[in-house]
């Protein structure tokens, strides 16, 4: 049920987006308008723009005429999104040693507290939205602007939506904040070779953590 703070349509897409993290709205399940307004006790208006913008990040699919569904993925476009993250990140943390300052770091501490808190909470939609917020902290010290928007993007709405709806973000959110406490450790160390090593290793457990989803799905 919603609660009366902020907007209706930002709760209901908190409530919707907390339900397809944690797996209690699957792919394909239909969302109609006239039960989900029911059930969280708001009208269609304000359920159709947290859809619409549900829509927009890649978890549901809007189709004329009927239902919204929650939104499935490909193995195959997952991995290639997954590629071209982990060329653009590994290249980028190399690139940006000489631009890491004590303020930097503090800002990169503070985002990996916010991480542990949201863990320590089961808080799995702000841990990967802090998450998100950590990768593309990174970039921002890159002088490449161009470098700087591809890897904001490859790390925002459709070209992640595949991580949350796979459903693996509770099981491995632990290890990926470990991962990240690494990664600002070489940087505080300033050390470029092991934040390299570090961030490579990272990007790498990630798609052994999503090819995780697969080995569970039942055959047949």
């Amino acid at each position: 049920m919603i609660k009366q703070s902020e907007t209706l349509a930002e709760q209901a897409y908190t409530l919707l987006k907390k339900a397809i993290i944690n797996g209690e709205l699957q792919e394909k399940q239909p969302l109609p308008e006239e039960s989900m307004s029911k059930e969280l006790g708001i009208s269609r208006t304000p359920l159709r723009d947290a859809l619409n913008r549900l829509a927009l990040e890649g978890l549901v699919i809007q189709k004329k005429g009927r239902p919204a569904i929650v939104a499935g993925f490909t193995r195959e476009k997952s991995l290639e999104y997954m590629e071209i993250r982990s060329v653009l990140e590994i290249h980028s943390i190399t690139q940006i040693m000489d631009r890491v300052d004590s303020l930097f770091i503090d800002q990169l501490k503070e985002n990996l507290l916010e991480q542990r808190g949201a863990i320590d909470e089961n808080d799995f939609q702000k841990f990967i939205e802090l998450d998100s917020e950590f990768h593309i902290l990174l970039a921002s010290k890159n002088s490449n602007e161009e470098m700087k928007d591809l890897i904001e993007r490859m790390n925002t709405g459709v070209n992640r939506a595949f991580l949350i709806l796979s459903n693996t973000v509770p099981q491995s959110a632990r290890s990926a904040y470990a991962e990240h406490v690494e990664i600002l450790q070489a940087l505080e160390q300033k050390e470029a070779a092991q934040a390299k090593e570090k961030m490579m290793v990272h990007l790498n457990n990630v798609e052994k953590r999503f090819l995780m989803y697969y080995s569970n799905i039942p055959v047949g």
